[in-house]
């Protein structure tokens, strides 16, 4: 496989919007294809693993428009502008659980869909977590639970736990953090 570096000959952003944008690049990649690309942009996530003092796992369900169903999952968010990736960890979990927590690790980075989405996602371990009050956005409903491991297992199982980022996180957390 030949190894060159990757060149982009044009470049046109298609849509841009408040969560995401579209943009259309005529490329030559490392490996000398020429192909044209449509990408989505994305300024990069947050995935919080809150794991409480007795191992359990706080998980959020909400509606989820694009699913069509209510889904189960570790805490998330976009990185707003001028965040760091604590911050926005801090933040999505303050807001949606209302828990806050005195230590965050950084355990994964993965790309969620790398074929068309330019996200990076930074899976945060929380530990140290202190009860408190959610402070969800005005257009989210969530309600959360704490999940004994077990729990989790039977349910990635049984397919009840369906959200591939909370998946991720879990097996990663109990296969190389645990």
């Amino acid at each position: 496989m030949a190894k060159g570096k990757l060149k982009v000959f044009q470049s046109e952003m298609v849509y841009e919007g408040p969560i995401f944008g579209v943009r259309r690049d005529e490329v030559v990649e490392p490996n000398g294809v020429r192909a044209q690309r449509e990408v989505i942009t994305h300024p990069g996530s947050v995935v919080v693993l809150p794991v409480l003092k007795d191992g359990r796992i706080l998980m959020i369900r909400q509606y989820r428009y694009a699913a069509k169903q209510y889904l189960w999952e570790l805490v998330a968010g976009r990185i707003d502008k001028g965040e760091t990736v604590r911050e926005a960890a801090a933040r999505e979990l303050r807001e949606e659980t209302g828990y806050r927590a005195k230590r965050f690790r950084l355990i994964l980075e993965l790309f969620p869909t790398p074929g068309f989405l330019e996200e990076r996602m930074h899976l945060l371990l929380a530990e140290g977590l202190t009860e408190g009050e959610a402070q969800p956005e005005e257009d989210e409903k969530i309600f959360s639970r704490a999940y004994k491991l077990r729990e989790l297992k039977r349910m990635m199982r049984t397919r009840e736990l369906r959200d591939a980022k909370s998946i991720a996180g879990i097996l990663y957390y109990l296969t190389f953090v645990k």
